[in-house]
């Protein structure tokens, strides 16, 4: 499922007639800050190596919570620590919309590639 479609707005088509609206402008702005979140979710695969486990858990548990909302699912057993760990960061998560999910993935990124440009 893409991201749009995680968001309800996989149905809207660009040669639909829209009147102005505040619906509508939530909808363009929605599908402008969804791209943004996209495009940060591709920078975020270009962080370097040596990116903490402790930040890689912060932004996957942002990122669930920003395309599915709340966990869905039961927590992993003791034997599968990775999994674990996974589902725990996006528990941590769980309260926030998914457009505070979005907007602090974002922030995180950034925050990360900064880290990362001063270090080199």
């Amino acid at each position: 499922m893409g991201l749009k479609s995680a968001f309800g707005l996989g149905s809207v088509r660009s040669d639909q007639n829209f009147v102005a609206g505040v619906d509508q402008i939530l909808v363009f702005g929605s599908l402008e800050y969804l791209e943004e979140f996209e495009e940060y979710a591709e920078k975020a695969k270009t962080l370097p190596e040596n990116t903490t486990n402790e930040n890689k858990l912060i932004l996957y548990g942002l990122y669930k919570q920003a395309t599915v909302g709340p966990v869905n699912t039961g927590r992993p057993g003791v034997f599968n620590q990775r999994d674990r760990a996974k589902w725990d960061a996006w528990k941590a998560v769980e309260g926030k919309s998914k457009e505070d999910a979005m907007n602090d993935y974002i922030t995180k990124v950034k925050q990360l590639q900064e880290e990362a440009a001063a270090a080199a």
